[in-house]
């Protein structure tokens, strides 16, 4: 009961505290009156009276898990997305993830790990870790972690039994297709650094491509490790922020600095408690090459304000989906008990004052996160209206809207039915267990037969007609699966970018980006490249 009554309190001291935050940033003032104390001691007195009811009342027994469950998962989180969809509480375990993704490194073995029907089974080893350096394969299956069976685990149950203190041991039993007994593992915990530039390469000659998978405390220094990789006769660069859901800002000031000159603004920050923010690129870089930038609708946050910032001041083609237009800034607070508040404190603009936050007034969190195509203008004409640099018109008012416009890329109902059946990644396990693949590995005919023959032993349906008009998709994700299984996930990643019709066509868009580096745009194109 004790420990009820303290969760009950600490509940209602943030639901106070939460109460008393919004009011000083939505009031403009800095104290309640006494109106507002009184109807906030209401509030949390009507708070505190529901949950002792539900205490007392409720039909189970109201166990700890279930408490916490309520409050973490029910009150606190309801309570904050009256007031914005990215207000959020972090319960202890989310906000210790959440601390885990900015800082990109976190102390265990180095495998992702994901569920396959009842079984735990390996994606990928990373390169360089403990796991890798074993030669724990992909299509491994864990049976076991320190002799404790994984059967009806989940996948972060397995992950935090493989986590642990650098140093540590522990021991992994693995099923593997093709070996008669399980093999058994003895791992050495490590670092395990996370890298948000997954993949850099040149793409083309002379062709840099990076993709950036979030924004957390050493992206910028991957960018530019990236970019002296490519060294000093780089003709164009193509960056990849598809997907790409934000993070920290000061990475994303830090890199744009990689591409803007010194001064110039990178993002402004507004709001009604706090003195407004402008970042500027503290040193900036004398880089000449053209620069296209591809995003998609899931490209959001810290990745818009890099969108908006090349945009804006024409050092970047920005191709692609309208982004997401995620503009709130949220201030994370930790509270007691390891928990975290992250309540919008700002606004977003870009350069030329474009508020990239869409709007999301009466729509439930389903539509705004899912539901998008109804809660957009069809078109530019309700968007505010800025320009650039040069003078070319940009949109505001709910993400960025790309200079060149490239179809999303849409599955087909067979590609869908492989892709639930992991059917590459099942392949490549069953091929590798009697093949070997060497870096100009092609897939020929001979693996698409194979391929077919393994889809009828899976009992996995199909014609030759499907075969046929994917047959481009379908070797190109045999390959892929193929080189991460063999040289690790970066050769794999490089497979799927040189196929990916997207990728291709953004390529096609270099020599715009030349003339926009070189001011040499036409006029004409700089007030209608924007709406494209």
């Amino acid at each position: 009961m004790a420990n009820r009554s303290r969760r009950a309190l600490f509940s209602a001291t943030i639901f106070l505290a939460v109460c008393g935050i919004a009011g000083s940033v939505f009031g403009g003032v800095s104290a309640q009156t006494a109106t507002d104390e009184s109807n906030l001691r209401d509030s949390m007195k009507s708070f505190t009276n529901v949950y002792a009811l539900v205490e007392q009342n409720y039909a189970d027994k109201l166990d700890s898990d279930k408490a916490d469950k309520a409050i973490y998962d029910g009150a606190i989180p309801g309570m904050l997305h009256v007031l914005d969809p990215h207000s959020n509480f972090y319960d202890p375990k989310s906000f210790a993830q959440m601390r885990e993704d900015q800082h990109g490194k976190y102390y265990g073995v180095g495998m992702q790990i994901q569920p396959q029907g009842d079984k735990i089974v390996v994606l990928a080893p990373f390169e360089g870790t403990p796991s890798y350096k074993a030669g724990i394969r992909p299509g491994d299956v864990i049976l076991a972690v320190d002799g404790k069976t994984t059967e009806h685990m989940d996948s972060a149950g397995v992950a935090s039994m493989l986590k642990g203190p650098r140093g540590t041991n522990v021991s992994v039993t693995m099923g593997r297709e093709g070996s008669p007994k399980p093999l058994v593992f003895n791992l050495v915990r490590d670092e395990i650094p996370r890298y948000s530039v997954d993949i850099a390469f040149e793409i083309k000659p002379g062709i840099g491509y990076i993709h950036v998978t979030n924004f957390m405390e050493t992206t910028s220094h991957e960018v530019q490790e990236a970019l002296d990789k490519f060294g000093p006769n780089l003709q164009g660069l193509l960056i990849d922020l598809r997907g790409n859901p934000g993070g920290l800002l000061n990475e994303a000031v830090n890199m744009s600095d990689k591409f803007l000159q010194k001064g110039q603004i990178v993002v402004s920050q507004r709001g009604r408690a706090f003195p407004d923010q402008v970042y500027r690129a503290p040193k900036g870089s004398d880089g000449k090459y053209p620069i296209v930038v591809l995003v998609n609708r899931n490209t959001a946050s810290a990745a818009e304000i890099v969108s908006g910032a090349l945009q804006d001041h024409d050092r970047a083609l920005i191709v692609g989906e309208t982004t997401f237009g995620k503009g709130l800034v949220q201030t994370v607070i930790p509270l007691s008990e390891n928990t975290g508040l992250a309540l919008t404190t700002f606004h977003y603009y870009t350069p030329s004052g474009r508020l990239i936050q869409r709007n999301y007034e009466g729509l439930s969190l389903y539509d705004y996160y899912y539901g998008r195509e109804g809660a957009k203008p069809a078109d530019n004409s309700n968007k505010e209206v800025k320009l650039t640099d040069s003078g070319r018109t940009v949109y505001g008012g709910g993400g960025i809207t790309p200079d060149e416009k490239i179809a999303e890329l849409k599955s087909n109902h067979f590609e869908d039915v492989l892709l639930q059946h992991y059917a590459f990644f099942n392949f490549s396990k069953h091929y590798l267990a009697d093949h070997a693949v060497a870096k100009d590995f092609t897939v020929d005919d001979a693996i698409l037969r194979q391929f077919e023959d393994f889809l009828k032993t899976e009992k996995i349906d199909y014609t030759d007609k499907d075969v046929a008009d994917n047959s481009d998709w379908i070797k190109s994700s045999i390959k892929a699966e193929l080189f991460t299984s063999q040289f690790g996930q970066a050769l794999g990643m490089q497979v799927r970018a040189l196929w990916d019709p997207q990728i291709a066509k953004a390529l096609t868009f270099m020599p715009e980006a030349l003339a926009l580096e070189n001011h040499t745009l036409p006029s004409e194109q700089k007030t209608q490249t924007a709406s494209r």
